[in-house]
């Protein structure tokens, strides 16, 4: 499968926007949600809105609905005031006194079925008094018995059901949604996994989001009494979210009519039901977070034994001063395709880590390949340009404030794991090949990648490229559009400067020969060479975006170091690719994709002045309105899962209204009423006919 570009800087202005939202990093200035969202409906939830959400989750899942009760009546007295939501909390309640109690002893939970669930049932639901008689069944059948008729009722999993039906309803009513990161993860991999089921195709970081998001999603919420006689909502927008979400279309009708109609709000209450491992998504921000330098590595006593509880570090110092890393317990070794790493030795500023490839990764092995040995790098001459890098990082501070809260079934998941993926790239993850180099350890290396890509973000390129042959004289050789734009930015420079003679000197040392020996590069040289005519300071900027150079400097020289890039990038390219194919797919355009940055994230801010990259095909899209066309061809999808070829065939208009029809009657992905409604002329009718004949 292929993937596709991200765009950095979008990313990381989430990353951080969600590292922010959810407290996860010191930092004083406020989460920059608002600013990120174009969409009013899409509002920013108070972190303490959601602490609150979690810690009543945490106490309904280990039972205590006493504990839960009175976080409602502290922070949500509207729950306790709903019949309906209270009969269940109750019931949970009379279940967990019987669970406490003994055979002899039914007197708690008979006092509290006759005070407060018998006379709740009576006004709670039309069901609630059936439901009520069923329940009392539990005081005759052991709770041990699983064919007795309450057996469901008896369940722990009962807790976790109602825990998330609580949760998905705070969330509506609080506006307490993810932070937008966490709900664009949520959808484009569930995007990603539809679309490889489909097609037929493994996921080449099945690994990664089978882990990430987890099966289970939370209950709906449950519309009022009075939205059940609301007027009929759109068909346009009943189908956008049930396919959106994967929601039967009775599923999206109840959505909307909780949500009043507001089809985003309804798609933010289901995208959040969506449950992710949190662990397991902040240590991914947090390897993020420290590959780019937006946090401390924290491990700068890499000298000194790394002391402290094991159960939260997942380390544990040996007698010899090395560090030994446990993941027996760890939730992230439950897959068969799980990666394995196995930190057996880093004694010193000698940082030796042995780890299973990842073959997802498609890298080339530095072993095999005489060009990335690494006998030739050799410390750079000057290294204080990182210093004032480094003073900018924050602190990862992590969920310390929830830790009182969260049951044992939710901490011990990753307990073991907590610092192994920010361990591996902080400490500058080497490959077998580069174990030999004896002059650099792995913290040095990991602050000269950030202090390279500092410099480049500077516009310092011919800083840049000084360092870079100190430290290694066969990277640019290795990599020369690199080196061509670095000497662009050092071109246009000294335009801005007025020196003229210099920046042809460049152009005629570096540019030239270089565009010689890549006909690709004579047309940006071309367009370099332009700004002789207009110089100024701004073609540096608008020409040349710094932070997209920067990013390419960094992911190269990183890899040629052995850090390899966040995981987190890995998901984002190949969960993107998946969108943008799912929806060619659809044949149309994603009603939600704004909402949730996505077209931010896949913007090409490519680091060329002219862009290198081959044009690629304008794919016809529609939005889902009814008075919107859709011509369609029969396509045939590629094994591999790469876009849809088109056929030698005949185009077919399809009409919106015929292609809303058919999914609304057939109860069909849009995909495949197109392509129905393509064999029939685009008759609807017919469409329906044939099948029902």
């Amino acid at each position: 499968m292929d993937s596709s570009p991200v765009n950095w800087e979008a990313l990381e202005a989430l990353i951080i926007d969600f590292a922010k939202s959810e407290n996860l990093i010191e930092d004083s200035s406020p989460p920059s949600s608002p600013s990120l969202s174009s969409s009013p409906s899409l509002s920013s939830s108070s972190y303490l809105s959601r602490l609150i959400i979690r810690q009543i989750r945490s106490s309904l899942e280990a039972g205590d609905v006493d504990a839960a009760i009175d976080l409602f009546r502290a922070h949500a007295p509207f729950v306790l005031e709903d019949h309906r939501l209270l009969f269940r909390l109750q019931k949970q309640k009379f279940i967990e006194l019987l669970r406490e109690g003994t055979t002899e002893d039914r007197g708690p939970a008979i006092d509290y079925l006759r005070t407060f669930l018998a006379p709740c049932a009576l006004n709670a639901y039309p069901e609630a008094y059936e439901e009520f008689k069923h329940v009392l069944l539990a005081f005759i059948y052991d709770k041990d018995d699983q064919t007795s008729p309450v057996a469901n009722e008896w369940a722990e999993k009962r807790r976790y059901e109602i825990a998330g039906l609580m949760s998905s309803v705070l969330r509506a009513h609080l506006h307490a949604y993810n932070p937008i990161f966490s709900m664009t993860l949520r959808y484009l991999i569930s995007i990603h996994k539809g679309f490889c089921f489909r097609q037929g195709i493994l996921s080449p970081i099945s690994d990664l989001i089978e882990r990430l998001l987890l099966l289970e999603r939370d209950p709906p919420a449950i519309p009022q009494d009075s939205l059940y006689e609301a007027q009929p909502f759109d068909e346009v927008d009943i189908q956008a979210l049930a396919h959106a979400v994967e929601l039967t279309r009775q599923g999206a009708i109840d959505s909307l009519r909780f949500a009043k109609g507001d089809l985003f709000q309804a798609f933010q209450n289901e995208i959040c039901r969506m449950r992710l491992d949190a662990a397991m998504l902040d240590e991914l921000v947090r390897e993020y977070c420290i590959y780019r330098g937006i946090v401390e590595s924290g491990v700068q006593t890499l000298s000194e034994p790394l002391k402290g509880n094991p159960s939260e570090s997942g380390c544990y110092s040996t007698q010899d001063g090395s560090l030994d890393v446990d993941y027996s317990s760890s939730k992230w070794s439950n897959s068969e395709t799980s990666d394995t790493t196995d930190m057996s030795s880093m004694r010193g500023t000698n940082v030796e880590l042995r780890y299973a490839s990842d073959p997802a990764n498609n890298l080339e092995d530095c072993s095999t390949s005489g060009s990335h040995q690494s006998e030739n790098l050799r410390l750079p001459r000057n290294r204080s340009h990182g210093a004032g890098e480094r003073s900018k990082r924050k602190r990862w501070r992590g969920r310390h404030d929830e830790l009182d809260h969260i049951s044992d079934i939710h901490f011990n998941r990753c307990s073991k794991q907590e610092v192994s993926t920010a361990m591996q790239v902080a400490s500058a993850t080497i490959s077998k090949a580069q174990q030999g180099v004896e002059n650099i350890n792995g913290e040095e290396k990991y602050e000269i990648v950030l202090g390279m890509k500092e410099l480049a973000s500077r516009g310092m390129a011919a800083e840049v490229v000084e360092e870079i042959n100190a430290l290694d004289p066969n990277f640019f050789a290795q990599n020369p559009v690199l080196l061509f734009q670095l000497k662009q930015v050092e071109f246009l420079k000294l335009v801005g400067l007025g020196d003229h003679s210099g920046a042809l000197k460049v152009a005629c040392s570096h540019l030239g020969p270089l565009a010689a020996s890549d006909p690709n590069l004579l047309k940006p040289l071309k367009e370099t060479l332009l700004s002789l005519l207009r110089p100024s300071e701004d073609a540096l900027v608008t020409g040349l975006p710094l932070h997209a150079l920067a990013t390419s400097l960094q992911v190269a020289f990183g890899k040629r170091l052995g850090i390899e890039e966040p995981q987190l990038v890995r998901i984002m390219r190949a969960t993107l690719y998946t969108h943008t194919e799912w929806f060619k797919l659809q044949m149309c355009k994603d009603r939600f994709e704004s909402l949730l940055r996505i077209d931010s994230l896949k913007e090409n801010s490519t680091p060329v002045l002219t862009s290198l990259a081959s044009s690629k095909s304008n794919t016809e899209s529609c939005n889902l309105g009814s008075s919107q066309v859709t011509i369609s061809s029969t396509t045939r999808v590629s094994d591999d899962g790469g876009s849809p070829n088109q056929a030698s065939s005949r185009d077919v208009i399809c009409d919106e209204n015929a292609i809303l029809k058919v999914m609304e009657f057939l109860a069909l992905p849009r995909a495949d009423a197109i392509h129905l409604l393509a064999q029939y002329n685009g008759n609807a009718e017919t469409v329906i006919q044939q099948i029902f004949a």
